[in-house]
């Protein structure tokens, strides 16, 4: 591969645009071990949130595709590739970045954490409700209708 066509690839993989429209890659082999990239990433996007027990599983993924990103790049960047070598990893790092971009979109990952903020929220609310109807607002111990 020539230098300029290497640079061409390089520029086409770190484009802030390159995800849009591409497709997740329906499998992809990630220190050997070959991943269903695609349903893992549509089952985990079908829910709202990741699920308390999913949130390890998500994250180790999110980290060895970003590890995964980078060695590919580094083959592109150095390596004694092909054209076509070239343009298959490519568009293996888009794909890649489009999973990741869908995996790092998910909503909140700890609901139980966020259930007990907006109930602490909600109890203090309530409270300060309750002083102010008690016309105890100021915490200065002055009562009415005593």
């Amino acid at each position: 591969m020539q230098e300029y066509e290497r640079k061409q690839l390089l520029e086409r993989v770190e484009r802030e645009g390159a995800t849009v429209g591409a497709d997740i890659p329906e499998t992809i082999t990630v220190q050997d071990e070959e991943i269903d990239l695609r349903t893992f990433v549509f089952e985990i996007k079908r829910r709202e949130t990741v699920p308390t027990g999913e949130r390890d599983r998500v994250e180790r993924a999110k980290r060895n595709l970003r590890r995964e990103r980078l060695d590919r790049l580094e083959r592109i960047e150095e390596g004694d590739i092909s054209r076509e070598e070239g343009d298959e990893l490519a568009q293996s790092i888009i794909g890649i970045d489009r999973a990741l971009n869908a995996l790092e979109s998910l909503g909140p990952t700890d609901i139980e954490r966020e259930q007990q903020a907006q109930q602490a929220a909600d109890r203090k609310r309530w409270m300060s409700f309750l002083k102010q109807a008690l016309g105890d607002d100021d915490g200065g111990g002055k009562r009415r209708g005593r």
